[in-house]
């Protein structure tokens, strides 16, 4: 997958965590957490979800590396390079 498609997934991913948030002006640098409604219920969906849609293991560690946009698209390009989209 490519940075675009996988920033597509991650905000495919985060509409459905939160269907009310308007997701459209998401900066991507900035934390997810401090521009949206999510809880640590909701950032383990994102991580649940990202294994059920494409079998990528995050370790609990490395939870910290999808705090924004930009951090989660620059941890997950290695991993979902041969993912076709």
């Amino acid at each position: 997958m490519t940075n675009a498609e996988i920033k597509k997934e991650i905000l495919d991913i985060l509409q459905a965590i939160a269907p009310d948030e308007d997701l459209t002006n998401l900066k991507d640098e900035v934390s997810f957490r401090d521009q949206i409604e999510l809880d640590s219920m909701d950032f383990l969906d994102i991580v649940m979800e990202l294994r059920k849609r494409h079998r990528i293991q995050i370790p609990e560690d490395d939870y910290i590396q999808l705090d924004s946009m930009q951090s989660t698209v620059a941890y997950l390009e290695p991993l979902m390079k041969d993912v076709v989209a």
